[in-house]
């Protein structure tokens, strides 16, 4: 059985306490609601060929038949909609699904982020050069003070 006719038959059967009247006037005791949680109803997903399909069924149809044809599927009007200004505009292949989220970064934004972090990486390998060489001037005076120093003591 599909989910959409469980879920149909989920709804026809739960237990919703709906006020009838016994004859008199007064509504009838029922049932209290079901405690039952309900499964969560998922998105429907249409492939590119049944999309394609409905689509090429609705154009050989007349007006009051497209909408039995709708009904019968259990689409909508806007679905329908859609996907003929997609599949006019890119065939079957405009109605595939696209990936949602984020589009990725092109390959251009990673070049410059690189040639950036290229230039970043050369101005820092010059500082530790410079830094280097400061430390092998300071070891030098240190040296000559230090000799300088024992010259002074003898």
């Amino acid at each position: 059985m599909s989910s959409k006719k469980k879920r149909r038959s989920s709804m026809k059967s739960s237990n919703l306490a709906v006020p009838s009247s016994n004859g008199n006037g007064q509504p009838e005791q029922s049932q209290p609601p079901s405690p039952e949680v309900l499964e969560k109803p998922t998105r429907r997903r249409f492939t590119a060929e049944y999309k394609a399909r409905i689509v090429q069924l609705t154009e050989a149809l007349p007006h009051g038949e497209q909408a039995a044809l709708l009904r019968r599927e259990g689409l909508y009007a806007s679905h329908l909609r859609d996907w003929r200004k997609l599949y006019k505009n890119g065939g079957i292949g405009a109605l595939k699904a696209k990936k949602r989220g984020p589009v990725p970064a092109s390959g251009l934004q990673f070049k410059k982020k690189s040639e950036q972090l290229e230039r970043e990486v050369a101005r820092l390998r010059h500082r530790l050069d410079q830094a280097h060489k400061l430390i092998e001037i300071q070891k030098k005076v240190a040296e000559l003070l230090e000799a300088e120093e024992k010259e002074n003591l003898s």
